[in-house]
């Protein structure tokens, strides 16, 4: 059986390239399709397993490297490019257009979708509104992209035969935007790299990109009326500069830190942080399964990765009065460290391998 993986680009080592290297580690005869490819080596080495993706022809035009979303109305086209007639088995791990593959009806699509398209439909109106475009001839421009992308969405959307989602909540997203079922298989997580740390040092932490729909200013204008609490910012992005801006002193901004020095520092932390309304929700797995409870949005994968109460705290609202709120319950409760634990084992690399194997297999 000749089979062929498709992901929407390679340049980071995300959430969605953690789910190819575990995909290739059940099958190690995938040939790999990519709008684009700038891995380093050592990503290449993890994910791919040192194999090269055949790109399209964003590769080559010029700033792809720097910004390649500046195509985007050239994304459909060039993933239409690729010709994989001659698979018998394709798998797309796909948050954008990689789904839309061109594929004929002696073969198998399977889908694990990360979500559909988030800047085309529910982030339409707030990233026009975040980004200034919801006025002038920029704006109509980059609405028509857009309204020609959900088109396109719909169009190519048969072109899957099965769907697996990676949470509850893009399962329903799917239904919503699709009208299609998919079956929920909760991407990897690596919680044997955490080890459970049960004496906690009197800090809290959060870590992620500092951009806006994290809601990391968030969480630093919450600490800025609480200083007798510290709080430690790891990760860097756009919106550095405006933080550091109003930070008081309980508030320490450590950038970009080593796997191992988050580690550490997840480890040793009171409670993890965490306002983002994520699909899935990679670090506050990770952050429980170093025992470190996580104080976050009840929202999104968060309400399916964390129990309230018991492995952490929700809140209902990204604002500022319900973190100051949360963070003072969570201060009168108490916390089993190895329950906690032994929840975010529910989402092991192993467990995701078996479940998608045998869920593949089962449709082939």
């Amino acid at each position: 059986m000749k089979k062929a993986l498709v992901q929407d680009w390679y340049y980071v080592n995300g959430g969605a390239e953690k789910v190819v290297h575990s995909i290739n580690n059940i099958w190690n005869d995938f040939d790999h399709y990519s709008l684009i490819d700038f891995l380093n080596d050592d990503d290449r080495e993890f994910i791919l397993k040192g194999k090269k993706a055949k790109t399209s022809f964003i590769q080559k035009l010029p700033t792809a490297k720097s910004n390649h979303r500046k195509f985007l109305q050239l994304f459909p086209y060039a993933i239409e490019s690729f010709d994989l007639s001659e698979y018998d088995l394709i798998v797309s791990s796909s948050g954008f257009v990689a789904k839309g593959v061109l594929t004929h009806q002696n073969q198998t699509h399977i889908c694990y979708c990360h979500s559909p398209m988030r800047y085309a439909w529910d982030l339409y109106h707030k990233n026009l509104n975040d980004s200034g475009l919801n006025k002038g001839l920029k704006s109509w421009y980059v609405k028509r992209v857009l309204h020609k992308l959900r088109i396109w969405d719909i169009a190519s959307l048969n072109r899957v035969d099965h769907f697996v989602a990676n949470s509850n909540h893009i399962a329903r997203r799917i239904k919503k935007i699709y009208d299609r079922d998919a079956k929920v298989i909760y991407p990897p997580v690596d919680v044997n790299k955490f080890q459970l740390e049960t004496v906690k040092d009197n800090y809290y932490i959060t870590a992620s990109r500092l951009v806006s729909h994290k809601k990391v200013n968030v969480i630093a204008q919450a600490f800025t009326q609480m200083k007798d609490k510290k709080l430690l910012i790891v990760g860097d992005g756009p919106e550095m500069s405006t933080i550091k801006s109003f930070a008081t002193q309980n508030i320490e901004m450590l950038g970009h830190v080593t796997s191992e020095e988050l580690k550490t520092l997840i480890q040793k932390a009171k409670a993890f942080v965490f306002a983002a309304e994520e699909d899935f929700g990679i670090a506050p797995v990770e952050a429980q399964a170093c025992g470190t409870p996580v104080i976050c949005l009840g929202k999104g994968g968060c309400a399916e990765t964390i129990i309230n109460n018991e492995t952490g705290l929700f809140f209902d609202n990204q604002n500022v009065k319900e973190i100051i709120e949360a963070v003072k319950n969570f201060e009168a409760m108490e916390f089993d460290y190895e329950k906690i634990r032994k929840n975010a084992l529910r989402f092991s690399m192993k467990r995701f391998e078996i479940e998608f194997q045998e869920f593949v297999e089962s449709k082939v």
